[in-house]
């Protein structure tokens, strides 16, 4: 039987989506409000969800408290009120939509939430708007 954990956390943080490679006008026409050349912020809000067996002596899948310590030291004390086009090292080089932000989160989860196996990060960046990642070949 597997049973899968769900931790919940935010942060904020500014981004700009621009493409070095595209003129002005065109990071404009395609990017909209979000090509703002000083950037513009969310308050991001982020789910982790992993999965696993039930040890039968403790009762856990993962220690909920090592969940929550990982995601935070991973993720969270490195994106929050920072600028992600400068601030970032693992989305240098990637422009920071919501898809590629959530993909550069996976990575620096994956592979350090044993016992349990990572299944889906899911990042809201709005109210309304939210991105899912299940993992996969390469995230694109």
């Amino acid at each position: 039987m597997k049973v899968r954990l769900v931790s919940a956390s935010h942060f904020s943080a500014a981004h700009r989506l621009h493409r070095d490679d595209w003129d002005e006008e065109t990071n404009r026409r395609v990017f909209e409000k979000c090509n703002n050349p000083n950037g513009h912020g969310h308050t991001y809000g982020l789910e982790v969800a992993v999965e696993g067996k039930i040890d039968p002596e403790t009762g856990y899948v993962m220690d909920f408290a090592k969940l929550k310590r990982t995601v935070r030291e991973q993720v969270i004390t490195r994106l929050d009120r920072r600028h992600l086009n400068f601030d970032v090292d693992f989305l240098s080089g990637r422009n920071p939509t919501a898809e590629n932000i959530v993909i550069g989160i996976w990575e620096q989860l994956e592979g350090r939430v044993a016992p349990a196996r990572l299944v889906r990060v899911t990042l809201n960046e709005t109210e309304k708007n939210r991105v899912v990642y299940e993992g996969g070949e390469d995230g694109r």
